[in-house]
């Protein structure tokens, strides 16, 4: 392990994917925080934790399972035109499922308005259908976040240290990036809405067209800043009157 690090390549090699598996970590944490406030405000901390822990546990587990994850990336099938692997199976589905996810919540707040969000929270919401919806995601992000990190490392303890300590840094910043995105609605519906984002930036990966994650993050980096700045102004209005 000492040998490992005894160069400067090693060092940069677990700094950058320790940006990427924290940058790749921001999606989960907020799919994480939206759906455990459903819960009655005591269980939410408990379902975050048993949230993040599961994703850092498949993580180094498909990290394990290195040669089998390489394989899924063969073709299976051709649709359309397009080779169509496991992982890009794995992807579309998660795709899929964030899309669908994301739209029911935006419905229900619309419709529902903010009274789903008092301290009982919303009907039927229970603890174990909670943490399954977080592991289906886990195992969608663990899937893209692992197969970046291959392309980014050569040697599996890097992989394994870049993802324990992106791991201890969501768990730090979980609870007030939940507790932000629960107190400012308007904020709750731009997560939602970045939640779509994400799942058509998987089906389009799944469908094997490059899509540079730069943009993407640029794009929510910069919706954050002008809601932001929505938010100040609404305050120091509010502060006025």
């Amino acid at each position: 392990m000492i040998e490992l690090f005894s160069s400067s390549a090693a060092w940069i090699s677990l700094l950058t994917l320790t940006l990427m598996e924290i940058v790749l970590g921001i999606d989960n944490v907020i799919f994480i925080s939206i759906v455990s406030g459903k819960l009655p405000v005591e269980q939410r901390k408990r379902a975050r934790a048993i949230g993040i822990f599961l994703a850092l546990f498949i993580r180094i587990l498909l990290l394990m399972t290195i040669s089998w994850i390489i394989s899924l990336t063969f073709p299976v099938f051709t649709a359309f035109g397009n080779e169509i692997s496991w992982r890009d199976i794995i992807l579309m589905a998660g795709g899929l499922f964030l899309i669908g996810k994301s739209t029911s919540e935006i419905h229900q707040r619309i419709t529902e308005g903010e009274e789903e969000h008092l301290p009982n929270t919303k009907k039927g919401a229970t603890f174990k259908s909670i943490v399954g919806q977080i592991i289906v995601l886990d195992v969608v992000f663990s899937f893209d976040s692992i197969i970046t990190a291959v392309g980014l490392a050569d040697h599996i303890s890097i992989m394994v240290i870049a993802v324990l300590i992106s791991m201890g840094i969501m768990f730090i910043f979980a609870t007030p990036v939940s507790d932000f995105i629960h107190k400012n609605p308007t904020m709750k519906m731009l997560a939602l809405s970045f939640l779509i984002m994400i799942g058509m930036t998987l089906i389009v990966e799944g469908l094997d067209v490059h899509l540079p994650k730069g943009y993407v993050y640029f794009a929510m980096a910069f919706s954050l800043l002008v809601e932001t700045l929505n938010l100040r102004l609404r305050k120091k209005d509010a502060a006025r009157r």
